[in-house]
């Protein structure tokens, strides 16, 4: 391939209009409630109750009893007036809550997901991983644009589709006073990636068809990375400017806007924003799932006589990436602004499972796909165009060029030198941050179910319990429910620590019997599980907070607007007399204590991943990813100068030691006259269910007495004296606690 300038973008054929099954249901969703203020700040109040002390929690009373007599009711009056010509309240100061975001998206709020192996071995090499990706997540693409796609439902109920428009063609635009969403609807090509230099092809006709083969796709990706194999790496380094997006916004921001005055520069800049997705083909070989999580979350660290040729450089975070490393290894990393977990999930989830019904396809071809996609009759390769069906007219041609072509950019030395210190300010991020994969392969979510437990809620209770036993004390707990069910549904925050938990918590680590122990992490799982139905249905209350200091602040910088005599820009006009000064609620320490995620967790299983995870949200604390499946948990804890492995060995001795007593409790229980019975194969069964007590043990008989021996020196649970507590608790009354600017921290990384 020769390498050639780009003159020009890909042409736009006019807006793409989604509707058909897709969008069915949109007109049928409710809006986001706003709930009564009152049960709000009963909620506000039960969610602090576990993380302050009674003096603290006195204070925040006299607070929140103030909030209502004062602010409250006029705050809450004016967001009902604002909620009444929007879709949802939240979404629009949710979605800038992103954007405003003023530091740099690696390891803060770009998530990842890490795919299970390609299910057809033979295909499971870089190129043709690559290929079979980028055709599958094609077809996603004409389904959803042609109104073909099945709309997301759970347990019957219709979920909000109108994120998937924000999932391709969409780039994040850094601008000096923060960043924008920039979205193509008609957008046709891609980009490619590797050793840090960019390439683009057209992939879709003009009625989203695939306009490549995969034999021809194949052809393109190799001689891509043929291309870019014969760049120096000296050249490499000095080029990459992908590590551009890794900079603080507003450094970014002056560098596109450098990089725009030239008009070749700015051509490729804007086929970069309006491609549907960048491919990244890396040169690593990540071996085991630590790699692979540090490789998708923020690329590897690697210097060659002082220059970077990780594959750190290799990335551009303001848009969706298929990340396939050079072992077949593949996964997403995607810019979170308008697309929360589940959305991508699905996607990822329907790619996965078409490459499934492909493979099954070339063994039978009777066998149907999940897409709808036909290959477009202009596409190279694709033989001779068949005759419109039922004398229709024919279409008309299409000349459509998929020769791949490179990104040339011209580079100035300021360009230099700014890719430089972006690049070491990147290999800083990484130096200091780190990502640990656990894959916990004793028991999963049957044997926790078969034991009447909620999978989702005996997890959340074994984060509090790990990080109790190496802490002595309860944080901040965050973790994401999703409110789809509503239209322009995004999530509510589900905040895990309880009065519940925290008496768990206490009671597992003392030397209470495991009968106590059981009952007290049933009562908090049952706890965990009805707050997060109630999330679920939009009765929490940081969403509504949150949008009601949002309004008191955009009030203020109004008034302050108009005092200087400038017309406001807002339209948000409906707030009505503004509020004097900052509610006392939003500056209370208990607002930030609440709002600083120590622990920032999420739950987004599927059989199609393999792993996932995210930075940390506080400085202080943990990103925990994790997948409850079958028989297994998959965990990735991400951190900043924290000990991660340990938290995680921590997590796992927790899990051992608490199977171990809900089975000697279950055998209890049935030890009874004809309750058990010894079968053929010597092992003891259930006489009720004929299931073998330890039947959901996935390592084997032995595996949780060798895991348990394995891990006996992580064991704190049943040290806790009363003794130990009365300085615990003096240590959480006179120990420093991080503070946040009041009113501004939320947690963005969720899923």
């Amino acid at each position: 391939m020769v390498p050639t300038p780009v003159t020009d973008g890909p042409p736009a054929d006019g807006p793409v209009s989604v509707g058909g099954r897709t969008m069915a249901n949109q007109d049928k969703l409710p809006h986001l409630p706003i709930p009564p203020l009152e049960d709000t700040m009963k909620r506000y109040l039960k969610a602090l109750e576990g993380l302050q002390s009674p003096s603290e929690h006195a204070r925040t009373e006299r607070v929140v009893k103030e909030f209502l007599e004062k602010e409250g009711p006029v705050l809450h009056e004016q967001l009902k007036d604002y909620a009444s010509t929007r879709a949802s309240f939240i979404e629009e100061w949710w979605t800038e809550s992103y954007l405003s975001h003023p530091d740099s998206v690696v390891l803060s709020l770009n998530p990842f997901f890490i795919l299970e192996d390609d299910p057809t071995p033979a295909r499971g090499n870089q190129l043709m991983r690559a290929t079979s990706l980028i055709l599958a997540s094609l077809g996603f693409i004409h389904d959803f644009r042609t109104g073909q796609l099945e709309p997301d439902e759970f347990r019957g109920v219709p979920l909000d589709m109108s994120q998937y428009a924000k999932l391709f063609g969409t780039a994040r635009i850094p601008t000096k006073t923060g960043c924008k969403m920039q979205v193509d609807p008609d957008s046709k090509h891609i980009i490619v990636m590797a050793r840090g230099q960019f390439y683009w092809f057209d992939v879709l006709d003009s009625q989203n068809r695939p306009c490549l083969t995969e034999r021809a796709l194949l052809s393109n990706l190799t001689a891509i990375l043929s291309d870019a194999n014969r760049t120096p790496q000296n050249q490499v380094a000095q080029s990459a400017l992908g590590v551009l997006s890794t900079e603080r916004r507003a450094i970014w921001a002056g560098h596109r806007e450098r990089l725009s005055k030239d008009a070749g520069n700015s051509m490729c800049l804007d086929v970069l924003d309006k491609a549907l997705f960048v491919v990244c083909l890396d040169d690593a070989n990540p071996e085991t799932a630590s790699e692979m999580c540090s490789n998708m979350l923020c690329g590897t660290y690697k210097l060659d006589k002082g220059v970077q040729v990780g594959t750190c450089t290799n990335r551009y975070y303001d848009k969706l990436q298929i990340i396939v490393a050079a072992n077949g290894a593949a996964g997403v990393n995607f810019e979170h602004s308008g697309v929360d977990g589940h959305t991508v999930l699905r996607f990822v989830a329907d790619v996965y499972t078409e490459l499934i019904l492909r493979f099954a396809k070339s063994i039978n071809s009777a066998s149907s796909t999940l897409f709808k996609a036909k290959i477009s009759p202009w596409a190279k390769g694709a033989g001779k165009k068949a005759a419109p069906a039922n004398g229709a007219a024919p279409e008309p041609h299409e000349e459509i060029d998929t020769d791949p072509k490179k990104l040339e950019w011209v580079m100035t030395p300021e360009l230099k030198v700014a890719v430089r210190f972006a690049e070491t300010r990147l290999s800083d991020l990484i130096c200091s941050n780190e990502a640990v994969a656990l894959e916990f392969e004793v028991y999963g979510k049957n044997a926790i179910t078969q034991h009447g437990f909620s999978p989702d809620a005996f997890v959340q209770m074994a984060y509090q319990a790990a990080y109790f036993s190496l802490y002595g004390r309860t944080e901040s707990t965050y973790e994401p429910a999703m409110t789809k069910t509503f239209l322009h549904g995004r999530t509510e925050a589900i905040r895990s620590v309880t009065t519940e938990s925290v008496n768990f918590v206490k009671t597992f680590c003392s030397d209470a019997s495991p009968r106590a122990k059981i009952d007290a992490l049933r009562t908090a799982c049952k706890a965990h599980t009805e707050l997060t139905k109630a999330c679920s249905k939009g009765l929490g209350q940081d969403r509504v907070l949150y949008a009601m200091y949002c309004l008191h602040q955009q009030q203020q910088h109004d008034a302050k607007q108009a005092a200087n005599g400038a017309s406001s820009e807002s339209d948000s006009d409906e707030g009505g007399e503004g509020i004097k000064g900052t509610p006392t609620l939003f500056t209370d320490p208990g607002y930030s204590t609440l709002g600083e995620s120590i622990l920032s967790t999420s739950n987004c299983g599927n059989p199609a991943l393999r792993l996932f995870g995210f930075g940390a949200v506080s400085a202080n604390g943990f990103g925990i990813g994790y997948i409850i499946k079958d028989d297994s948990i998959a965990f990735c804890a991400a951190s900043k100068h924290r000990q991660t492995q340990r938290f995680l060995d921590a997590l796992k001795a927790y899990f051992i030691e608490v199977y171990r007593m809900m089975k000697q409790l279950h055998s209890e229980s049935n030890r009874r006259p004809n309750s058990v019975f010894v079968d053929h194969f010597a092992g003891e069964v259930d006489a009720r269910s004929g299931k073998p007590l330890s039947s959901h043990i996935r390592s084997g008989s032995n595996a949780g007495q060798q895991a348990e021996e394995e891990f006996a020196g992580y064991g704190f649970y049943g040290e806790l004296s009363e003794d130990v507590e009365r300085a615990l608790n003096n240590q959480r009354r006179h120990g420093s606690r991080g503070r946040v600017a009041p009113g501004t921290r939320i947690d963005l990384v969720e899923l």
